[in-house]
């Protein structure tokens, strides 16, 4: 016999995990993260400077690289208003992360209900946020053309420290991300399509799912 609980997963077939300008915010975000990524370590050391030739040069690359962090910044700032409210750590979250074994032996009925994002998503939100506000900081002391005689050298060479380390921490965010994503079926069909099936929240995101069927948003 089915109960009234197992019948939330199937109100409706699909619902929308992210609609159209939610998923064209993200990917603005990745191809950018992507490209400062490239360029940066074309920067970072000179076995990596050979991928200035897919910004046209090294002077092209140097000239380009700080202008994509712009766009990453406001990008990731209309993200981070989007999805702050849904980024909010609690207490679940936190009994979440106790269950990190259960998730990945797929023991999803052991886990703690997860609503929109659950706690490891909120984690990778955090580190996002912190690593481009860090990186656009530390970006405009490093950034010659306009701000070379606004700083003091030992305030850009502690910059250019920053810089690395924040870009190495964002770089291995996005590797795990996109690695999770790629795990976790039906994830990467969500931000390119949008919709995702009744069964797959109630799987992922049941907090969510029965959220959505009490009509709050």
């Amino acid at each position: 016999m089915t109960t009234s609980t197992e019948k939330v997963a199937v109100v409706r077939d699909t619902y929308t995990r992210y609609n159209p300008s939610e998923r064209a915010n993200h990917w603005l975000v990745v191809v950018c993260a992507l490209l400062l990524m490239l360029s940066g370590l074309a920067f970072f050391h000179p076995v990596f400077f050979w991928l200035t030739a897919l910004f046209g040069g090294g002077q092209a690359a140097r000239a380009i690289h700080p202008w994509i962090g712009v766009v990453l910044a406001i990008s990731f700032t209309f993200m981070g208003i989007r999805f702050f409210r849904q980024n909010i750590w609690t207490k679940e979250d936190s009994e979440w992360m106790s269950h990190v074994g259960d998730v990945i032996n797929h023991r999803e009925d052991k886990v703690p209900e997860a609503g929109r994002f659950n706690a490891a998503q909120k984690l990778v939100f955090y580190v996002m946020f912190w690593s481009v506000v860090t990186l656009f900081l530390s970006g405009l002391v490093l950034w010659q053309h306009y701000f070379g005689d606004a700083f003091p050298i030992g305030l850009q060479r502690f910059a250019g420290l920053v810089h690395a380390v924040m870009a190495a921490a964002m770089i291995i965010t996005m590797i795990i991300h996109i690695y999770a994503a790629i795990w976790n079926a039906g994830s990467v069909r969500a931000m390119t399509r949008g919709p995702v099936t009744g069964g797959w929240l109630w799987k992922h995101h049941r907090r969510f799912l029965r959220e959505e069927v009490g009509g709050r948003k």
